[in-house]
């Protein structure tokens, strides 16, 4: 009998909810509220980071929870589901994108992040103009959130990418 697939699906689920408090966690450590009801923050280097190391679906997950559980927690249950949602998304779209350019060429680490963190920051900016617009009902006033959003979306790029290298250097991600 094989042991390896059940201790497997317990280290991916840990591996999940500490990229999920991650994501929390980073989050909340810096918000800078916008004019639009929301904040930009750091949490977008926690969402690339669990779609690089972890794949599309736990890697979505803990960035689709862990999001959603910062606007629940911190006064921003109104995009909550919004939250959950176009983070997921970023997530699993980073997660594909990155594998399929890592599989045809792996030397190209970079290229590889760059063109699934832009991929996955697009989402996060036009997901939440279309939440803000017309879900919360802000119509076109909703696009004041863009240039923030951007701000968030090229920061969290940079910072996932510097701390990708920094854990490959350490060795760290040939342990995950």
């Amino acid at each position: 009998m094989n042991n390896s697939k059940p201790h497997k699906k317990v280290y991916q689920l840990v591996l999940a909810s500490l990229f999920a408090a991650l994501t929390y966690v980073m989050t909340l450590v810096v918000q800078v509220p916008s004019p639009m009801q929301g904040y930009v923050n750091l949490g977008d280097c926690a969402v690339l980071l669990s779609a690089w190391i972890l794949g599309p679906v736990y890697g979505g997950a803990a960035a689709g929870i862990g999001s959603m559980l910062a606007d629940l927690l911190s006064g921003y249950a109104h995009y909550a589901p919004g939250t959950f949602a176009i983070k997921l998304a970023m997530a699993v779209a980073a997660s594909l994108i990155f594998r399929a350019l890592q599989s045809r060429d792996s030397h190209n680490l970079l290229v590889s992040q760059v063109a699934s963190g832009v991929v996955a920051e697009a989402i996060m900016v036009v997901g939440y103009f279309g939440y803000a617009s017309l879900w919360l009902g802000k119509g076109l006033a909703a696009a004041a959130s863009i240039p923030g959003n951007i701000v968030q979306g090229v920061f969290g790029l940079v910072s996932a990418a510097a701390v990708y290298a920094v854990l490959s250097k350490s060795r760290a991600l040939a342990r995950i």
